[in-house]
Order: structure tokens, then sequence, then C-alpha cells
């Protein structure tokens, strides 16, 4: 008998150790496959702990999709696993879940402003859930999908040349059941997202030569809000349209898409969307003097976007598509100003020592009803940007560029 428990037990052991083998080469492998898929900039050990990181990992082997900052910047990589695969019944039974990318700043390519057919808010009518800033004393921002940081980079040099600011971006590719909740992702990946980013901004600034690291980010990283809200419930970037008592007007939009506003950031926007009885209100009062004029039929497809863009970002913003067939046409800083084909004008302003420009795009159709009142709402926009963030030479487009009309 005792023999026998004793060989029951060897066997045990044995399958243990394999069982465990295979569990630790299995890990080992993965964090090799993120190692060499991010050119060891991601930390690895974040990654693995993703909701969809579970099973077996890979990465993309084309120079797509790698990192090798001898290539220049920027630049991402993308990991598989077996896990999201099953979840989602792919045939090659892994799916892309990962996203790490990389880049510098200044960048060479350009900001574009919002477009006059962009699509802002869910199409199905569900909630929108708009960016909302990392906080925690970091520049950085949360999406529906990821974390984004972003950290000064005085004494780098990246491609030869000398660097202001980098940025690092964590990004998950599935954001469906079984990996979020209530449409969103789960509280433990957005925290995992963020310490992923602020970490590869860290190696990566230790790379290029930087002087400043990013601090740990904050625990417990909130869900993002759902929008768009009504205008009367503003408080964050569009809180200025609330206090100026603009949508009480029916011709002015009546719900808002807004952030916390947090001065860090060099990147800040906010939305004003006309909900879908206003917007049918008001093309039945104007089809008649436009009979053009054609029905907005998705929700928020009559909007007034309002950006603005900050330091190096507000070098380089232009005001229509970079098409080959188009010239483009800068939002210098210093100037003001309006497109000469699209509903979309901008001012300028110096927020410490900083350029700054503010953008707004009116969507089409609704810029043939409101662009000759619109002037005060960007005028008010502008107003409050600046005086938050203590701006100078503060530079508005002339009242002759109201309203829009073609070049």
């Amino acid at each position: 008998m005792r023999k026998s428990v004793n060989v029951l037990l060897c066997l045990a052991a044995v399958v243990a150790i394999g069982w465990c083998g295979r569990e630790i080469w299995q890990i080992v492998d993965a964090r090799r496959q993120v190692d060499e898929a991010c050119g060891g900039l991601v930390p690895a050990g974040r990654v693995l702990s993703l909701s969809p990181a579970d099973g077996t990992l890979t990465h993309r082997t084309s120079e797509e999709g790698t990192i090798d900052l001898d290539d220049g910047l920027p630049q991402d990589c993308e990991v598989f696993s077996t896990e999201a695969g099953e979840a989602y019944g792919t045939n090659s039974g892994e799916r892309w879940f990962f996203t790490g990318a990389v880049g510098v700043l200044p960048a060479d390519e350009p900001r574009v402003a919002d477009h006059p057919v962009e699509v802002l808010l869910d199409p199905h009518g569900g909630p929108t859930h708009p960016y909302q800033p990392l906080g925690g004393g970091i520049t950085g921002i949360v999406t529906d999908s990821g974390v984004v940081v972003e950290l000064p980079c005085a004494g780098g040099e990246a491609d030869g040349r000398s660097v202001t600011a980098l940025w690092a971006r964590a990004e998950l590719m599935v954001t469906k059941p079984p990996f979020t909740e209530n449409g969103q992702l789960t509280g433990h990946d957005r925290d995992v997202l963020a310490e992923t980013a602020v970490t590869t901004a860290n190696n990566l600034a230790g790379r290029l030569g930087c002087a400043d690291r990013l601090p740990d980010p904050p625990e417990d990283i909130p869900a993002l809000p759902e929008g768009p809200v009504p205008a009367s419930r503003a408080e964050g970037t569009c809180a200025w349209y609330r206090e100026a008592g603009f949508a009480r007007s029916g011709r002015f939009p009546d719900q808002v898409l807004e952030s916390r506003t947090d001065d860090r950031l060099r990147d800040e926007r906010c939305v004003l969307v006309l909900g879908a009885e206003r917007a049918a209100g008001l093309h039945h009062a104007e089809v008649e003097d436009h009979s053009y004029l054609a029905r907005p039929t998705t929700p928020g497809q009559w909007f007034v976007s309002l950006h603005t863009y900050s330091g190096e970002r507000a070098r380089n913003v232009l005001l229509t598509s970079t098409r080959s067939d188009e010239a483009p046409e800068p939002a210098e800083p210093g100037k003001a100003g309006r497109s000469s084909e699209d509903p979309v004008w901008w001012a300028s302003s110096v927020c410490a020592g900083q350029p700054q420009v503010h953008t707004m795009t009116l969507a089409y159709g609704y810029d043939t009803v409101i662009s000759s009142e619109i002037e005060k709402a960007f005028r008010a926009y502008v107003t409050d940007v600046t005086e938050r963030r203590d701006c100078t030479d503060v530079v508005l487009p002339k009242s002759s560029a109201f309203p829009f009309r073609p070049a």
C-alpha cells in the first residue's frame, strides 16, 4: 500500500512539474514576444496582466507593427493572443489585442482641424464617451480604448535632431464583451494601460536622453462619462456655453460633448450638438429659405466643434485635408481667419510662451443657417480658454469672415 501511494505521489509530482514547466515556458515566451515586438520599451509584465492576454501570445513580424528606434519615430507594436481569438472566434485562432505606440514632438505630420462631416456621436443613438484628462500631474488622456501620455524631453534627441517632448500610447484593440463592462474598458484594464503608457514613456525618455520622467499614474481611473448632455449641465470644457446662455435660442445647439478641464493638455475640445428634435425643428423653419438644405438624419449631424491645439501641435495645424490635389491651408499662430473651402475658422494666442491655435468647425448644412450668428460663440469660447490659461496676444477672425462663403 505504501509503495502504491508513493508511486501515485511521484506520478502526480511529475505531472505537476510538467504542467508548471509548460506554464513557465508560456509566460517566458509571452514576455519575449512583447519585448521583441516593442523594442523593450513596453513593460511586458503589464501587457500580460491585461484581460485579453491569456493563452499564447505572438506579435506582428513585418516592419510595420514592430518598434525599432533605428528606423525613426513614430512607431508602434502589435501583439496578438489566443484568448482574444477564442473570444471572437477568429479563423486564425488568435486576434490583435494590444498596441503600444511612441513618438516625439515636434512631429512632421500636421494636425488637421475637425471636418464638417465628422461623426462625433454614436450613429446608432447610443452613448458617446468623450475623452478625459488622465490627471495625477501627467499630461495625458484616457480614451475609450486606451491611454496616451506626454513627457517633456529636455536635452533629448531623436533621428539626429533635438525634440521638445515625447508621447506614448497603450491601447486595447478589443473593446467589446467579454473584455468590457457596460460598453467601456474594465477598471483593471484602464489602470494597467495607464501604467503601461507611463512606463513606456519613461523607457523612451531614457533611450533618447531626456532629463525628466513621469510620476506613477493615478489609481482607480474612473470610467468615461456618457454624452452628450444637455447644455444646461455643461461644467467642463463647455461650461462657458452654459454660462452665456446660448442654448436658450432655438438656433443654437442644445447639447454638449465635453471633458474635464486640465490646462496640462495640449489638445482640448468642446463639441456643441443639436439634439434630434431641435435639429428637425430648425430644419423645418429654414428649409423654405434654403430649399437645398438636407434634413439631418443621424445623431449629432449638425454640430459646432471647437478645438484648441497647443505648443508644437499648434505650429502645424491645417484647415483642409492634405490630399495631393489640394493646397493645404495652414492655421498660422499669430494670425486668424477662415478656410476658403470649408466652414472652419481659427484664432490664435500665446500661453506660457507657447503658441495656441483655436479652431471652430461647423457641420455642413448647419453652417447655412447659423454662420452669421456663430461668431459670438466662437469669441466666447476663445475668451474662456485664453482666460483660463492666462494667455496673451489673442487674435480673432474679423467680423467680415462671418458668415461663411466659399471662395
